[in-house]
C-alpha cells in the first residue's frame, strides 16, 4: 500500500495558534469507538493512517510494529470467536462486576469498515538499544504508533477503537504469526453516526476519569500513595 500522507520535512519548525489548538482538539476528543455504521473505508485514507502510525517513535528505531488487515470474512468472524470466547473469561474474572461488564459493548468487529491486527515483530532479542533494562519498550513503541493511528482517524472524522480482549497465542495461530511475535491489539475502524461526548466506560458508568493532579507529583513518589502501600 503506497504512502500517501507527507511525513517529510516541513518548511517551518513552528505551528499557527490555530494549529496548535487542533492538536490538543484532536487529542481531547479521541475516543475508543465501538459503535460504527456501514461504508468502506476509504484506501486513501487507510494509507494514510498507516502512515501516521509508522512515523510514531521507538525505541532504537527498532520499529517492531507489525499490521495484518483482514480482508476475509471467515477470518474476520474467526477473530469475533475469539474476542467473544475471551470476554466471557474477563466477566468470570471479574467476580460481582461481571454482570455489569457483559452488558458493555467492546467491540465493533461486526459493524466496522476494517480490521487490522497490531503486532509486535518476531527477534526483538535482537535489539539492545533502549531495551537492555526495560525490554518492553518495544510494546511502549508500538503503542506509540496505535496511539498516532488514533488521533490522525479521529482527525479523519472516522472511529477507531483498540480491542484487547483475546487470546494472543490463538489469535497468532489463527494468522500465521511466527514465534517470537505476538499480537497485541484488534483495530476496528470505520464510519460512526457520532463520537461519544466523553470515553464510553465513563458514559456506561463503569469508571471515571481520575484528576490529572492526583497524577503528578514532585521529586518522588506521592507521600500519602506510599503510607497507603506500606501500612
Amino acid at each position: 500500500m503506497p504512502e500517501t500522507a507527507s511525513g517529510s520535512d516541513s518548511d517551518s519548525d513552528s505551528f499557527t495558534p490555530q494549529e496548535i489548538e487542533t492538536v490538543y482538539r484532536v487529542i481531547a476528543q479521541r475516543r475508543d469507538v465501538r459503535h460504527f455504521v456501514p461504508g468502506k473505508v476509504d484506501e486513501a485514507v487507510l494509507a494514510r493512517l498507516l502512515n501516521a502510525a509508522h512515523q510514531a517513535p521507538s525505541v532504537g528505531l527498532m520499529q517492531p510494529w507489525r499490521f495484518i488487515r483482514i480482508l476475509d470474512a471467515q477470518r474476520r468472524a474467526a477473530i469475533l470467536a475469539l474476542v467473544e470466547a475471551e470476554r466471557g473469561k474477563t466477566g468470570d474474572a471479574l467476580g460481582e462486576r461481571g454482570e455489569a461488564f457483559l452488558r458493555l459493548k467492546v467491540e465493533g468487529l461486526r459493524e466496522c469498515g476494517e480490521v487490522l491486527v497490531v503486532a509486535l515483530m518476531d527477534r526483538r532479542e535482537q535489539f539492545v538499544f533502549g531495551r537492555r533494562t526495560l525490554p518492553e519498550m518495544d510494546l511502549a513503541s508500538v503503542a506509540c504508533a496505535i496511539e498516532n493511528m488514533w488521533l490522525a482517524s479521529r482527525a479523519e472524522g472516522l472511529g477507531m477503537g483498540w480491542v484487547s480482549m483475546f487470546d494472543p497465542v490463538a489469535l497468532a495461530a489463527l494468522l500465521g504469526i511466527p514465534a517470537g511475535a505476538k499480537p497485541v491489539a484488534i483495530i476496528c475502524l470505520g464510519h460512526v453516526e457520532k463520537f461519544y461526548p466523553k470515553p464510553m466506560l465513563e458514559m456506561e458508568g463503569w469508571e471515571q476519569r481520575r484528576p490529572l493532579g492526583e497524577m503528578v507529583s514532585v521529586d518522588g513518589w506521592p507521600a500519602a500513595e506510599a503510607g497507603q502501600r506500606t501500612a
